[in-house]
């Protein structure tokens, strides 16, 4: 797909290509693939793709929707993850790298702008907590996450006193700061609190003797907001820390698995809804940030 939403089309490799390894076999990534013929270059981790396929379906995983409680939320992955099946329902899940990606998927200039803003803008997401100041629009970035009174620098120095806003309603701060839950002004709600104390509760068609369960759940390690689609086991991968995780019980898949298995009730029974958010105690690996390592050569 083109920045425009319209597709790539008359992609192919070139056969003289002596940099890609060429395989006569169908799309991994294409289940209705006829193998009409085009051509087919190995991946890293071993799968057969096409230049639109390769596209497409990193395409997807950047534009990936999230829907909770009929709302719609953009939550795009920037790490590309193969989706072959490997075995069974098993799929191979190696992370690429973008200079392969780029290379193997023949991205037009268009595309590479498009793939490496809305990654740069991903990763920053996912590593940083910004907002714009409500009185001066300049980026702020908030430090200690357990804290919602934050200081704009540049409207203190413009104003000579301190200018602190409420993360939370993006109101200047009113009351005592240090505070996780709320300002003093008016309406100010964390409505992600309020998703998990209201929404709906939910059961599990594969999972034995579950009733009864939030149907939305926080991630217990880095706090995104997460919702199972109530199909195959009671686990589910965070799209945001990519943490395994029990949706009925909250703890590690590992940790959970101690005394109970994917397809019956934990032994610590349905954890009752979240009252707060987990906070993220995050650090950036190394792989993260050398995933733009001459992402513009």
């Amino acid at each position: 797909m083109s920045i425009e939403g319209q597709e790539e089309v008359g992609k192919s490799y070139d056969p003289l290509d002596t940099t890609l390894k060429f395989v006569d076999r169908k799309d991994d990534l294409d289940p209705l693939d006829d193998d009409d013929g085009c051509l087919k270059a190995e991946m890293s981790c071993g799968h057969a793709v096409t230049p639109d396929s390769l596209t497409q379906w990193c395409r997807s995983q950047l534009d990936e929707l999230s829907v909770v409680m009929k709302t719609t939320f953009l939550q795009g992955n920037y790490k590309f993850r193969c989706p072959a099946v490997v075995e069974g329902t098993t799929l191979c899940n190696k992370v690429w790298s973008y200079q392969e990606v780029r290379r193997l998927a023949d991205l037009s200039d268009k595309e590479m702008q498009y793939f490496e803003e809305n990654m740069a803008r991903l990763a920053a997401a996912e590593y940083t907590e910004i907002q714009q100041c409500p009185q001066c629009r300049t980026c702020v970035e908030r430090m200690d996450l357990t804290n919602l009174c934050v200081q704009c620098t540049i409207c203190t120095a413009d104003q000579k006193k301190t200018y602190q806003f409420c993360w939370q309603c993006l109101k200047e701060w009113k009351g005592p700061g240090l505070r996780s839950d709320r300002c003093d002004n008016a309406g100010c709600i964390n409505h992600d609190l309020e998703l998990l104390k209201n929404c709906e509760t939910t059961t599990f068609p594969e999972v034995q003797g579950v009733f009864a369960c939030p149907s939305i759940r926080a991630c217990p390690t880095c706090g995104q907001r997460v919702e199972h689609d109530r199909t195959g086991c009671k686990n589910i991968i965070c799209s945001r820390c990519q943490v395994e995780f029990c949706f009925v019980c909250l703890k590690l898949t590992s940790e959970c698995m101690k005394t109970s298995s994917y397809f019956i009730p934990c032994s610590a029974g349905v954890a009752p809804r979240q009252t707060s958010i987990p906070v993220w105690h995050r650090d950036i690996l190394f792989e993260d940030i050398t995933i733009y390592e001459g992402i513009y050569d």
